[in-house]
């Protein structure tokens, strides 16, 4: 299977669900101990959260090795979002991730278009 939701369609009724998602990278912020990625479908934009609580370390380096415009599946645990966004559809939950399986690397693009506008 390719994926169980889309990643616009999570929302606080998903709390607790196992779920497979597959997109793009569209953003990435490391913290040190955290990191999180904006993953990205045609349908939406989902937060997925590694931290060194919760997250083999094995998986939180992959995490860090993404880079934009990957292509990833994930498996997770959808979770409430500590600290809410209501600028986004999915804002009140991200993806606790479990397992990560890269299926395209991407090389960085020139520019994006968030950094032209």
């Amino acid at each position: 299977m390719y994926r169980s939701h889309t990643c616009g369609d999570l929302r606080e009724t998903h709390i607790n669900k196992e779920v497979l998602l597959s997109g793009w990278v569209h953003k990435l912020r490391d913290k040190g101990f955290v990191v999180w990625v904006d993953l990205r479908d045609r349908y939406g934009i989902i937060q997925l959260v590694f931290d060194e609580e919760r997250s083999d370390a094995k998986l939180l380096e992959k995490a860090r090795s993404l880079g934009r415009e990957y292509v990833i599946q994930v498996k997770g645990k959808v979770i409430e979002r500590a600290s809410k966004n209501p600028n986004l559809p999915t804002g009140d939950v991200e993806v606790l991730v479990s397992e990560i399986t890269i299926l395209n690397e991407a090389l960085l693009p020139p520019f994006t278009i968030e950094d032209q506008t």
